[in-house]
């Protein structure tokens, strides 16, 4: 029975390898590591570049140094006015990157296209060579 166990574990340590060392399990955890290094970099742009420049002037007309000092009736709005304007400015940046990588995918396609179609410069010098010389031997055969 002890060996039974011992099988059972080394089917579970090789399946388990297995499945870890599949491409689409390690393409994900590269890109939840970097999703979440871009996500920092995406939380500082909006947290302390465009949100301060944007909601400053509304704070200031306002009357309140904090977001959450925003309020209407007892219903403090300064919070969600940021947590809205950042989803919009994160979809937003979202957006122009994949418009980019998108735009640059395109590019890459249409070199590789007109690559295809290009004919190799020492194929076509080859081949008029080998031309002029069949052409060279007809008239030497001819006459």
């Amino acid at each position: 029975m002890v060996r039974r166990g011992t099988q059972a574990a080394g089917g579970f340590l090789s399946g388990f390898r297995d499945f870890i060392m599949r491409g689409n399990v390690v393409d994900l955890a590269v890109a939840v590591i970097i999703g979440a290094a871009f996500s920092k970099i995406i939380d500082s742009l909006v947290a302390d570049i465009i949100t301060p420049a944007i909601l400053n002037p509304a704070m200031k007309a306002a009357g309140v140094d904090k977001l959450s000092e925003l309020s209407a009736g007892g219903i403090q709005y300064g919070l969600f006015v940021a947590a809205v304007l950042n989803f919009l400015i994160i979809a937003f940046c979202i957006y122009v990157l994949v418009q980019a990588f998108e735009k640059a995918k395109k590019r890459v396609i249409r070199q590789e296209a007109l690559e295809e179609e290009e004919p190799d410069v020492n194929l076509v010098a080859q081949e008029r060579l080998t031309g002029a010389i069949e052409r060279l031997t007809h008239v030497i055969e001819t006459k």
